[in-house]
């Protein structure tokens, strides 16, 4: 008989991630000193992933993403090709294409991420945070002027100023917050579907840590004040372009709850046999409750605490 998975413990005694977030996984070299290579070298034996404009790529029946020969688009790099990076001889790039990707085949990071492999999840996650970052950095903040790809798509270079400008990441903390016992808190987003719920998260403010990111964004939006606050893990988001960065607290569950007017729709304190309950399920859901799906980070945090002992 196989044996129960169980997560690894902290060396504090307290729970880790149950497994690397989905979305962290990437096989491929991308080191700087790739991308200072010879351009033409690198595009001619190259392959492309195309995205378009939602961050769809279609996927095959094998469930791999379908790449396509860098030659068919020209001998060059075209000006909006992005390097992705290199595995055993195979250069890979990515662009945005105007194709519609509502037809069959074509999916997100959210819906087609849990099911790709290490190489494709990090090929694929990569090009969506870049390209969207590309999309919204057309003009520089300086003096306004155009900005042009260079350096294989991993920066821009202002046309008036020369100023260069490179991929910006938003730091946010996830914070899975528990009682210390058999307890998580979860709150519920009034735009998610129906009984859904989450941990808490937010954007890191500027001049703030992360932990006092945390015990602010907790306490503003359920009212409870965070302590043991414990880093877990990382997972690139880019919906448009975020880090999201784990950590683990413990507070008070007799404080009451104040959630937040038109940020938290409804919070609660959930039990463990809840949380183990909904994960023995294929979708996560059991009446009352429906967890985050297994792409994001915050599934990987309640599994690893919902399975601690």
């Amino acid at each position: 008989m196989t044996e129960a998975w169980a997560p690894p413990i902290a060396a504090d005694g307290g729970f880790l991630l149950d497994s690397a977030p989905l979305l962290s996984r990437s096989t491929v070299d991308r080191t700087e000193l790739l991308r200072e290579g010879p351009v033409t070298e690198l595009w001619s034996s190259g392959r492309v992933l195309l995205v378009d404009g939602k961050g769809r790529a279609q996927i095959g029946p094998d469930g791999r993403l379908v790449y396509e020969d860098a030659a068919v688009f020209g001998e060059q790099p075209t000006p909006h090709a992005v390097l992705l990076g290199s595995q055993q001889g195979t250069v890979y790039w990515a662009l945005r294409t105007e194709r519609d990707g509502s037809q069959e085949g074509w999916q997100d990071l959210r819906i087609a991420g849990a099911q790709l492999d290490d190489t494709d999840a990090g090929l694929l996650t990569t090009a969506v945070g870049l390209l969207n970052w590309h999309d919204h950095s057309r003009y520089c903040a300086v003096c306004g002027a155009a900005t042009n790809r260079v350096k294989v798509g991993w920066a821009r270079r202002c046309s008036g100023c020369d100023r260069e400008e490179y991929p910006r990441t938003d730091p946010a903390v996830i914070c899975l917050v528990h009682d210390g016992a058999d307890q998580v808190l979860l709150a519920r987003q009034p735009v998610w579907p129906p009984e859904r719920f989450s941990v808490l998260a937010g954007f890191v403010e500027v001049g703030e840590s992360l932990e006092a990111c945390v015990q602010r964004e907790v306490e503003e939006e359920v009212g409870v004040h965070a302590t043991d606050i414990r880093y877990l893990g990382s997972q690139p988001w880019p919906f448009p372009r975020s880090l999201m960065l784990g950590f683990a607290a413990v507070a008070d569950p007799a404080t009451p709850l104040r959630p937040a007017d038109g940020e938290i729709e409804e919070a609660r304190w959930v039990s463990r046999a809840d949380v183990r309950a909904a994960m023995s399920t294929d979708d996560g859901i059991i009446p009352g409750l429906r967890l985050p799906p297994s792409v994001s980070i915050a599934h990987r945090m309640l599994k690893g605490w919902a399975f601690w002992s």
